[in-house]
């Protein structure tokens, strides 16, 4: 008879090493910034061997975009953003009205777990691999965007000014810049707006923009 192997308790292993070095990784950036914090001195931080940074996780990048990532969806699990009942909350909306208000609540809830950590790396200088980094990121965030104004139109329409290829982009490129992390990061942390008083000005925002 062929013994079945059963790594179950390796794969758990696994990942709770790397949950811990991704923990540790936000602490580390949002003490000390991205260009404090290294391999060696997450490895240290961790209690585990550089090696086993790499092995668990990867380099620095992709440390850093694994603690984005975490961040953003609020746990670890392998479940897409556009999957989420945060975001699967906005079909439940009854109509543009209620949509607009749906989406400001998104919007202020990632912003309010990745805003800190993007200040950081936004101050992190001009090293080349965050550059790359930040362009990944923002690229998933106009993705994410795309996805939730084509829901906007599938379901309650646009106003006229939005209609065809061009003027759906102008839409999503004024949304996007709307929920940009770092408009969130000049409002709320630089000029010290509660985080009601954030999501009221997305609100009217989108409004005015959704029609």
């Amino acid at each position: 008879m062929t013994r079945v192997y059963d790594n179950t308790a390796r794969q758990e292993q696994a990942r709770e090493t790397r949950l811990q070095i991704v923990s540790t990784a936000r602490q580390l950036l949002l003490d000390g910034g991205y260009t404090a914090m290294t391999v060696a001195s997450l490895a240290a931080a961790a209690g585990v061997s550089p090696q086993t940074v790499y092995n668990a996780v990867g380099g620095k990048p992709a440390v850093v975009k694994a603690v984005y990532d975490v961040i953003m969806a609020g746990d670890d699990a392998e479940i897409a953003m556009s999957d989420r009942a945060e975001f699967t909350a906005l079909l439940e909306a009854a109509d543009r009205a209620a949509f607009t208000r749906a989406y400001a609540g998104w919007v202020r809830l990632l912003s309010g777990r990745v805003g800190p950590l993007l200040g950081v790396l936004l101050a992190g200088g001009t090293d080349a691999t965050l550059t790359d980094l930040i362009t990944s990121i923002e690229q998933e965030r106009y993705t994410g965007t795309t996805q939730a104004m084509r829901m906007l139109r599938d379901r309650f329409g646009l106003p006229p000014e939005y209609a065809g290829r061009r003027g759906f982009s102008r839409l999503v490129d004024a949304t996007w810049t709307l929920n940009a992390p770092d408009v969130y990061d000049r409002l709320v942390r630089r000029r010290g707006w509660s985080l009601n008083q954030y999501e009221a000005w997305l609100t009217r925002q989108f409004h005015t923009l959704f029609g």
